[in-house]
């Protein structure tokens, strides 16, 4: 072959050469994705740095926990239990449950997920509510209890077969622990999980910064639709963080104010001062089960549980005796 015609082709293979090295180059770049969709009643929003678009196995390891521990999804492992079906209980229930008790016991049963009968009656639950009454409310609270369910051998045991679970406080958290650990199983470093309001966080942002999240202004009026404004930006890594107030799901029924957040151990909506409580845990499953906790115990009774508990962080927003908004933290290294 001549010179002349070893030259062209030497140039077209390093032209070849190089645009599959920068086809591979571009396809390998980590880049940040978003995804979003709707799951548990809610929707959820995970941004995350990678070098390909996880949508499709996002859902589905959504759905796995839907298929567990969603009370209105009539065949999920909670259902079973619910319906007194004698089940093994699957990993991510068990998980859950667990997890829920452990709290129940630290708050006092302030959390308690057998507090579904209580939820129904008033509204709040996946079934419909009515007039409810004294002699009703006494009646559902023979059958609430943390201490009258118990786990042995991977299956629930009800001291009632009228005991009923509700996972709604702690499922959403978990759900983005869940997303948090296959990220994390991918050595994705950089992600943001976000489940109805719940929140997983590591590394940072595409701004390289590290993620910012706003704590709203717990205004309310009768129609649930006020604004929400932020009263204070957090900075987290490593870490979940939920939020739980009575300041959005509420209804008025003959001048009465019902709230969603139910007292299991008084049978009653949550009377306390605080409006809002913000907990930073090590997982948000952990967070979302202290929220609610802590928005039942109110201001006192909960600084005596973190007292205990010097792993948590909070910013709670209560009323004061003046009946203005304040805030209460014990992050002593607050960077709102």
């Amino acid at each position: 072959m001549s010179h002349k015609r070893i030259i062209p082709a030497c140039i077209a293979l390093l032209i070849v050469a190089i645009c599959g090295y920068l086809y591979l180059t571009k396809s390998t770049s980590p880049v940040f994705y978003k995804n979003s969709g709707f799951i548990f009643g809610t929707q959820y929003h995970i941004t995350y740095e990678y070098t390909q678009d996880l949508d499709s196995q996002i859902i589905g390891h959504l759905n796995q926990v839907d298929n567990s521990l969603s009370a209105f999804n009539t065949r999920s492992t909670l259902s079973l239990v619910n319906k007194n079906e004698n089940i093994t209980l699957d990993q991510m229930t068990e998980d859950v449950l667990q997890l829920a008790l452990s709290v129940s016991k630290l708050t006092e049963g302030a959390f308690d997920i057998t507090i579904a009968p209580l939820v129904n009656a008033y509204g709040f639950g996946f079934e419909n509510a009515g007039h409810i009454t004294p002699g009703q409310i006494d009646s559902l609270k023979s059958i609430v209890g943390y201490k009258n369910i118990t786990i042995n051998n991977h299956h629930l045991i009800k001291t009632s077969p009228n005991i009923i679970l509700d996972c709604g406080g702690i499922a959403k958290g978990y759900a983005c622990d869940v997303i948090a650990k296959y990220l994390d199983n991918l050595n994705i470093n950089n992600y943001l999980v976000e489940i109805g309001g719940e929140i997983r966080a590591k590394g940072k942002n595409k701004s390289n910064e590290t993620w910012k999240i706003g704590i709203s202004n717990p205004q309310e009026d009768s129609t649930n639709t006020v604004p929400q404004n932020s009263v204070a930006i957090i900075k987290i890594s490593d870490t979940g963080i939920a939020t739980s107030g009575n300041y959005r799901n509420f209804y008025y029924r003959e001048g009465k104010k019902y709230a969603h957040i139910i007292d299991p151990r008084t049978g009653a909506p949550s009377e306390s001062t605080i409006l809002s409580a913000t907990v930073i845990a090590p997982t948000c499953a952990e967070a979302d089960a202290y929220a609610t906790a802590f928005m039942v115990l109110g201001l006192e009774k909960s600084k005596e549980i973190l007292s205990r508990q010097q792993h948590l962080i909070v910013y709670f927003i209560y009323t004061g005796d003046d009946g203005q908004y304040q805030i209460w933290t014990n992050n002593k290294t607050d960077n709102s």
